[in-house]
């Protein structure tokens, strides 16, 4: 699980080879400063940064963005060298923001090369600071650990640089600030653009005033074209609820398809532009290669238009792709019409401050010329999104028939020609994600196999209101979800890879288990009563509890040899029915120990019916990914701010796709056990 630190607070680090990802709402400059035992950074040399972005074991990004992604291998680093300290700072000179009270948090995180979190700090209490020290990692005892600094500087680069012993500091600081404003640098890399009026919106939500204009930036999670030889990374990653694809600086004579410049400041009192500073109004021609298009209009989108190895790979990045571009398009619109709102509000404060104003049909005109400059830039922003809108969904109905199994929904006809898999593929699909300006637009709810926590299919009616007063259909369509989601995992693993047990104290899903009873996919009947809760349990567990020791113990060939070692899934439903307090431990160590060895958890449970417990199980709810058997908009977004709304991804009334499938998954693993 990811650790999630606090000012001062360190945590140890297994791997040597990681990314630091950075995220911002505002382009800021990142770096990097290497010291020694003493805490000095010896030289300038001991310094990446924009203008010079490459040092043994480390690089950082080369332009100022709102997201970045800095590379680090503690293994190539100089045994000199005994701190890397992550440093960010506000480009000056720009017309940007000054300061880091006037911003969001930013928000850092250690990665591993398949993008999961091993630590992460949210950057507070910053105020009057330009630059601050984020997080340092350090060796201590030939060992690695990272710690959550925080430091700010008022004074900027300079300063923070001054204060981490370099005497070239001003000088270097000077270089950094001219790099970053004349555009010698570039942050992460964005995917090779389709044409300039088909590019994603890589716009961050700011506010729409002259004196500071949204920057485009660079999407997080986007890959660059061609590794240099000197590069930290020479393994790919995979995007992944946060999506990574290791990047690297283009090469002498290489174009840059994410280098932007801020958009020009507009002329005092004029309309506010809210075109994208990425997009043109006419596109160059298209390269001999590409097929020929109509003057003015963007190429026609394309099924798998992203980086990948792997036709599935590119699948999923550009879903997540489509993911970034809506977000940042209503964050865009929302800010927009929040500057239209308080602009307004300002006009009218300042006419009804005047006694003269509000005599007469001065005051009245004044109000209409307020509106209609209102309406006219809420319009705008409109315009804006509506043409966002239309992009995105002429790509997911391109998109969305081109998906394999693993992604797509029940009612898409490949499920038709479904065929056992004989690998595991990299992401599921849980269900669709909405926001509400784009109601008619879904977005594909991926999530990286296999799972890094516990599903909680909510079948309680907290949050959705007296939409659903029926609490026993309730029940019945989160049973019936989970059953969907079991379904597609056993579906896309290939055969004997992937086990399902099932907990039904009271026996009241039979009718939603049927599916999986019928079939003959299920490890076991469902376990119900007392006896059969202790019983799975307590098998689970020891399940963990050896492959723990044999994995920590370097004994991995050693495990019993009738220990089934293919990944476990446990539904409980009516949670806590049927359990008792070793019961109830026993759940909360699985949650929290089996993902890591391969048993994974999904409960159908109303947290109300579990409040005897207290706060004894607050630990189990927040480490388990809480569903809805209905669309609700309980999933945040901590990137932009945005609450989406969640539909799950059922199987379509009436349809017999689930029990054909399970059909074939049980046949093949019958085939596979002689």
């Amino acid at each position: 699980m990811t650790a999630e630190l606090v000012r001062g607070q360190n945590h140890p680090l297994s791997q040597v080879r990681l990314e630091v990802r950075v995220s911002a709402g505002k382009p800021i400059v990142a770096g990097a400063t290497l010291s020694d035992a003493q805490g000095r950074v010896r030289g300038v040399e001991w310094v990446a940064h924009p203008g010079a972005p490459t040092l043994p074991g480390l690089e950082v990004s080369r332009q100022a963005a709102a997201d970045h992604r800095l590379a680090i291998d503690l293994g190539a680093l100089s045994d000199a060298v005994h701190r890397v300290s992550v440093l960010l700072a506000l480009p000056s000179g720009v017309g940007g923001p000054v300061r880091f009270g006037a911003v969001a948090a930013p928000f850092v995180a250690v990665t591993g090369l398949d993008g999961s979190e091993v630590a992460s700090y949210t950057v507070t209490g910053l105020d009057a600071e330009s630059a601050v020290i984020a997080l340092e990692l350090y060796r201590r005892q030939d060992a690695w650990k990272v710690r959550a600094v925080g430091q700010g500087y008022a004074g900027g680069l300079a300063e923070l640089l001054t204060d981490q012993g370099l005497p070239e500091a001003r000088q270097l600081a000077g270089t950094i600030n001219e790099a970053v404003a004349q555009g010698l640098a570039r942050s992460v890399a964005a995917p090779p653009s389709r044409t300039p009026d088909a590019d994603r919106s890589r716009q961050a939500a700011a506010s729409a005033t002259g004196g500071d204009q949204p920057y485009a930036a660079p999407p997080q999670g986007a890959p660059a074209d061609v590794p240099p030889p000197q590069s930290p990374y020479d393994v790919p990653g995979a995007q992944g609820i946060t999506a990574p694809q290791t990047n690297y600086p283009a090469g002498p004579g290489q174009s840059d398809p994410s280098a932007v410049t801020q958009p020009s400041a507009p002329v005092a009192g004029g309309p506010v532009d809210y075109s994208h500073p990425s997009r043109q109004t006419a596109p160059p021609p298209p390269p001999p290669t590409a097929p020929p298009t109509q003057p003015g209009q963007p190429a026609p989108p394309v099924a798998g238009d992203a980086t990948g190895w792997s036709m599935d790979e590119r699948l999923y990045n550009q879903v997540w792709g489509m993911f970034e571009d809506l977000a940042r398009s209503a964050a865009a619109y929302r800010s927009a019409v929040d500057f239209a709102d308080s602009r307004m509000e300002q006009e009218l404060d300042k006419v009804l401050s005047d006694p003269r104003s509000r005599i007469g049909g001065q005051g009245d005109a004044a109000r209409e010329a307020a509106q209609a400059k209102h309406a006219q830039l809420v319009d705008q922003a409109r315009a804006a999104l509506d043409r966002d809108l239309a992009q995105l969904g002429a790509e997911a109905d391109v998109v969305e028939p081109a998906l394999p199994a693993a992604f797509a929904r029940w009612d898409n006809p490949v499920w038709h020609g479904y065929r056992v898999p004989m690998e595991v593929p990299m992401a599921l699909r849980l269900g669709d994600l909405q926001l509400p300006e784009s109601e008619r637009l879904s977005i594909p709810m991926l999530v990286r196999l296999p799972l890094e926590r516990g599903l909680w299919i909510d079948s309680g009616r907290a949050g959705l209101g007296d939409s659903f007063a029926d609490s026993d259909e309730l029940r019945r369509l989160a049973m019936d979800a989970a059953v969907s989601h079991a379904g597609r995992l056993l579906a896309v693993h290939p055969p004997g890879e992937f086990t399902v047990h099932v907990i039904d104290a009271a026996g009241s899903a039979a009718a939603s288990l049927a599916p999986l009873v019928r079939s003959g996919v299920l490890d076991g009947p469902p376990a119900v009563g007392a006896t059969g809760v202790a019983d799975v349990l307590a098998r689970l567990t020891q399940r963990v509890d050896l492959v723990q020791m044999a994995v920590r113990g370097g004994a991995a060939d050693s495990l019993p040899p009738d220990l089934d070692t293919a990944e476990q899934l446990l539904i409980v439903n009516d949670f806590p029915h049927g359990f008792d307090d070793r019961a109830v431990t026993q759940l909360r160590y699985l949650a929290d120990e089996g993902p890591a060895v391969g048993v994974h958890l999904m409960m159908v449970a109303d947290r109300e019916d579990a409040e005897a417990y207290g706060p004894l199980l607050d630990p189990l709810w927040r480490s388990l990914l809480r569903l809805t058997p209905v669309p609700d908009d309980h999933l945040a977004d901590p990137w932009v701010g945005h609450a989406w709304t969640y539909e799950p991804g059922l199987v379509p009334p009436g349809s017999q796709i689930l029990q054909q499938v399970l059909t074939q998954v049980a046949a093949a693993r019958r085939s596979w056990n002689r």
